[in-house]
């Protein structure tokens, strides 16, 4: 029996797949306007596999040196792996950064957006990573993310003085409140900002998420298991 028949990832992630085929049906959406980001962090190479065999192809992982870690043997064996920083990103891990990763989902801070800045001007620098901007809908002081009355001036900053290419918002949550009113906030942020990428909803609220517009979900423990 091979990996893909008999792994209990593979189940999770056919499931998963099939509740975001799901949930965009009952919004009136195609299938294909939302992208499932496998959420890695802390799950080891061989735990991740069954997953790419069956043909995931975009992961999410919190920490650099993680991701350092483990992705680059996975990707030399599939370069068409897309790997998503959905972790707080430091300032002096950007280089390394910006050489793993293909979309940064955590761009929160004027100083984060000067060091993005300063390194992809870089003439060795690769191709400019998708850049999302993380809002801390919930205004929790433990939380990252610019908050919602700031995001406006944060955005435009990032464009008109750093250079950088915005494609879009990322926002978690607060765990004790009902997460639609921040999709919905996240929503109305992105299409006066005109942002046509929603990074919103993990494993216990992305069909909620998909309703409100979502591009992309962040799915990790209905896939892998608990951690």
């Amino acid at each position: 029996m091979t990996v893909e028949q008999d792994s209990p990832v593979v189940h999770r992630l056919a499931e998963v797949r099939a509740r975001i085929e799901r949930a965009c049906r009952d919004a009136g959406r195609a299938p294909d306007e939302v992208h499932l980001v496998a959420v890695s962090k802390t799950f080891e190479a061989a735990h991740i596999a069954p997953a790419i065999e069956a043909g995931q192809r975009l992961f999410g992982e919190n920490r650099v040196q993680e991701a350092k870690g483990k992705w680059p043997a996975l990707r030399a064996a599939h370069p068409d792996i897309e790997l998503h920083l959905i972790g707080p990103l430091q300032t002096n891990k950007v280089r390394e950064a910006l050489a793993l990763f293909d979309v940064i989902h955590t761009l929160d801070r004027p100083s984060l957006a000067a060091a993005l800045a300063k390194e992809l001007a870089r003439p060795e620098a690769r191709p400019a990573p998708r850049l999302l901007v993380q809002v801390n809908t919930g205004e929790e002081p433990q939380k990252a993310g610019v908050a919602p009355e700031e995001a406006d001036a944060f955005i435009a900053a990032c464009r008109d003085t750093h250079g950088l290419a915005v494609e879009g918002l990322m926002c978690i949550p607060p765990a004790d409140e009902p997460a639609a009113p921040h999709f919905a906030l996240l929503t109305t942020i992105a299409r006066r900002n005109g942002l046509s990428t929603l990074s919103m909803g993990m494993s216990s609220d992305f069909e909620t998420a998909i309703g409100l517009g979502a591009t992309y979900v962040r799915v990790g423990s209905a896939i892998f298991g608990g951690r």
